[in-house]
């Protein structure tokens, strides 16, 4: 059976260096709650690549459902950031490493 999760890289906009705690604690607490969810496999900010903010790897249904989880975050929601979401297939020892 195939296997996919749902990058979401996150992208500084031209407003990004005007996101205030108040943005990042409504970031954060949507994060716990897609966490709590089990929604979220990875996230984390990523360091030198510059204009990325950082990613999200989704476990979702479908690239869909986890489309509408990027357009409610915050960051991307009230204009900071954009986003670009990637279907990764995985390949792991169950599914012998897409042999």
């Amino acid at each position: 059976m195939e296997k996919w999760l749902y990058v979401m890289t996150i992208k500084k906009g031209k407003t990004y260096n005007k996101v205030t705690k108040a943005v990042i604690t409504r970031h954060v607490e949507n994060l716990r709650n897609l966490d709590a969810d089990g929604k979220i496999v990875l996230c984390g900010p990523l360091k030198g690549y510059p204009g990325v903010a950082g990613m999200v790897i989704f476990k979702t249904q479908s690239y869909e459902e986890a489309e509408a989880l990027c357009k409610l975050e915050p960051l991307v929601a009230e204009g900071y950031a954009t986003y670009t979401l990637a279907a990764l297939q995985v390949a792991d020892k169950e599914n012998n490493y897409l042999l």
